[in-house]
């Protein structure tokens, strides 16, 4: 736990580094939760510590919000917006802003320096790579396509990943931000076909049954992966690999069935 300038309040991150230390700092990872969860949903359900063990790969989980001592009117209402649903944008309305609703400085900025203070020439706070699961699929792509060449690689599962046209999106865009149109600096459907920066490879996963891809008005579709696709498809300087798996849903099941691919993948990038 740490005092964060960013969020306003007490913050508190999960990390994970390997037993055996080796002869170089180790490289880290960010995840980056989804509604509702704290730096523990990861942690506890996710089954990555083999997979990082093996690869001497380090992990960092931050919370989701800031959690301040006190709430203001309309912050523990919901599951979708306020505690637990920071949705990783620094937010511009006054009274969310004063709140410390600044979670994409805090993930971009103030916790790297954290860490490099606390942990020191024990991690390489500059050899990293980002990922996340749902609103923090969504978060991860936004930090590393707002970043040029801040990570090295990211990942994704069941991202959100065109807010600015998904009742998710709307909420939290209008919410902090006072309007849908400025969420677009937070849209990685449309970040992804303007990134210039160094080559970046990203991998996504959605389950097929994910209820959260919907079908309609009663049901909408909330992650819509084909337009992350699309935007991707514009720019040879991102390769995007997107796969939808058969039969999985949004749950962490689905997240510790893949999980060792996305260690994996980001450990090629973090150890070449």
């Amino acid at each position: 736990q740490h005092v964060s300038a960013a969020c306003k309040c007490d913050m508190t991150y999960s990390i994970w580094l390997p037993e055996e230390k080796p002869a170089k700092p180790v490289p880290l990872i960010y995840w980056l939760s989804g509604l509702t969860c704290t730096d523990d949903n990861f942690t506890q359900k996710a089954g990555a510590f083999k997979a990082l063990k093996q690869r001497g790969v380090g992990i960092v989980c931050p919370d989701t919000s800031p959690r301040q001592p006190e709430t203001i009117e309309g912050e523990a209402d919901s599951y979708d917006f306020g505690t637990g649903a920071g949705f990783y944008v620094n937010a511009t309305v006054p009274a969310w802003s004063d709140q410390g609703y600044h979670m994409y400085d805090y993930i971009t900025q103030e916790l790297p320096e954290q860490i490099r203070t606390e942990f020191g020439t024990e991690v390489d706070v500059d050899n990293s790579s980002i990922m996340g699961h749902s609103m923090g699929g969504h978060g991860a792509l936004v930090c590393a396509l707002k970043n040029p060449g801040k990570y090295k690689s990211c990942s994704a599962f069941s991202p959100i990943c065109h807010p600015t046209a998904c009742p998710w999106g709307d909420k939290a865009f209008n919410g902090y931000l006072g309007s849908v149109g400025a969420g677009e600096e937070y849209d990685a459907s449309l970040l992804i076909s303007k990134y210039d920066g160094p080559h970046l490879d990203i991998l996504s996963d959605t389950g097929d049954a994910d209820d959260f891809l919907g079908d309609g008005a009663d049901k909408p579709n909330q992650l819509q992966p084909e337009t992350l696709i699309q935007g991707a498809a514009a720019n040879d300087k991102v390769n995007l690999t997107s796969r939808s798996q058969p039969g999985y849903d949004h749950s962490y099941f689905f997240i510790a069935s893949f999980v060792d691919d996305h260690v994996n993948f980001h450990a090629d990038h973090l150890l070449a």
